[in-house]
């Protein structure tokens, strides 16, 4: 795939939910069309705007698989501009060097690499488990499925976990060019269970122990069903409490973190009280698989699903999706009682 003539597309970092995803997004589809695009008031919103060390190495990713030609690519940056010259597959490797999310740097490359010459084997080390990011765990149980009932074929083995706010993970993702094909998610289907996983660096034993015995009293969940790791004191200090509820169509996962002071079974709760959440809705797409599944149907041409509350983040990458060629995104209340929202693009 070679680059293209048109006009730079001039995009606002600030608008919208004004955070990275808008970046993130930014340069997946220039890379996808080659398009040359101009990114001003990167992160404005924010404590600290501008590039931190994990959006700067979205950019770094994004330009390595295109050949891009980048301005602005530097540090504390609120303006980027971006050139991709060539989508090309084959081996990488990223380091953040920070606690900064892995995940949200494969997010990036991932829908271009779908579409390279040749498959990919990529390695990133920085977070695996961050609180504003999809966990390795959401990405490969939530995600990925439905990546795969597209058409991928894409594998991710965590090689390390790493917990916020020590970092030191390390993800390999092999992802095989493919054409993907529209889906539809309108249902959950039958329940299949509810699973609990605690993980730990650093923390007493019996912290994990409160939190998925208390997971276990409130879901009446048996002894199978819930589990906990010691991942030692070279990835910590860290608790990550993990909760899926699995469906035959779709899978929710929702994380809750440790915090000093902050007892195991209110850590517990918080996450219950999510998964909860979810569960009383009949929406089979959560807050941030919604998100998340815009690209791969873009990618698709096409598909539609059916979600709860309209956040930001999904309404403002679908905006700027819908400013680059193809497919549109159109976002429809389905049921004002119910909150629940269809989203389709075509």
């Amino acid at each position: 795939m070679t680059r293209s003539t048109t006009a730079p597309l001039t995009i606002d970092g600030s608008q919208g939910e004004g955070g990275g995803q808008i970046l993130r997004t930014a340069l997946s589809l220039a890379v996808l069309q080659q398009r040359p695009i101009r990114i001003e008031r990167i992160r404005a919103g924010r404590a600290k705007p501008g590039l931190m060390r994990q959006h700067l190495t979205c950019v770094k990713a994004a330009a390595a698989i295109s050949g891009a030609d980048v301005r602005g690519g530097e540090l504390g940056s609120t303006t980027l501009e971006f050139v991709p010259n060539a989508l090309v597959g084959g081996a990488q490797h990223f380091a953040i060097g920070t606690a900064g999310s892995a995940m949200l740097v494969l997010q990036t490359i991932l829908p271009p690499l779908l579409r390279a010459d040749a498959p990919s084997r990529i390695t990133i080390e920085g977070g695996t488990h961050n609180m504003l990011a999809p966990s390795a765990c959401f990405f490969a149980h939530c995600f990925l499925p439905q990546l795969q009932r597209m058409g991928a074929q894409v594998d991710l083995e965590v090689e390390k976990v790493g917990l916020f706010p020590a970092g030191g993970g390390r993800i390999v993702a092999r992802i095989a060019p493919a054409a993907l094909h529209p889906i539809a998610i309108d249902a959950r289907g039958a329940r299949v269970g509810i699973a609990a996983e605690a993980l730990i660096a650093g923390v007493p034993e019996h912290v994990a122990l409160r939190e998925i015995t208390r997971v276990a009293d409130r879901f009446k969940l048996r002894r199978e069903h819930i589990t906990h790791r010691d991942l030692g004191r070279r990835t910590g200090p860290g608790n990550v409490l993990s909760l899926r509820a699995d469906f035959e169509q779709v899978s929710e996962l929702v994380t809750a973190y440790g915090e000093r002071g902050v007892p195991a079974e209110a850590i517990a709760d918080r996450a219950c009280d999510a998964l909860e959440a979810y569960l009383a809705s009949d929406a089979p797409v959560g807050e941030h698989l919604a998100d998340q599944l815009l690209l791969p149907m873009w990618l698709a041409g096409g598909g539609s699903f059916v979600t709860g509350v309209v956040s930001g983040h999904l309404a403002t990458n679908a905006e700027l999706i819908n400013r680059f060629d193809g497919p549109q995104v159109c976002i429809a209340a389905i049921d004002p009682s119910t909150r629940a929202h269809r989203v389709s693009l075509a």
